[in-house]
């Protein structure tokens, strides 16, 4: 679903992306859009990436696991055993 937004920009600057929207083919308002688009994707990537050490980013991906498996479970295991409970 579409819908407007109002944006208050400088005269000139509206003028010179009219112009390279126009020369790249596409309407300001796709190209607006799609640097919104980009920017939240980017966020969204940039958050959840940084939430991972660099070491643990390498490792994503490398362990295969059932649907069965229960990280949670497992780390509990681990502690009882570490501490004799």
């Amino acid at each position: 679903m579409n819908t407007k937004l109002t944006l208050t920009l400088e005269k000139e600057i509206i003028e010179q992306a009219k112009k390279y929207a126009s020369n790249k083919g596409r309407s300001l308002s796709e190209m607006v859009e799609n640097y919104f688009r980009y920017i939240t994707e980017s966020k969204m990537q940039s958050v959840a990436e940084k939430q991972l050490s660099p070491r643990v980013q390498k490792l994503r991906g490398v362990l295969k696991t059932g649907s069965s498996f229960s990280y949670k479970n497992n780390l509990n295991e681990a502690k009882d055993s570490k501490h004799g409970i």
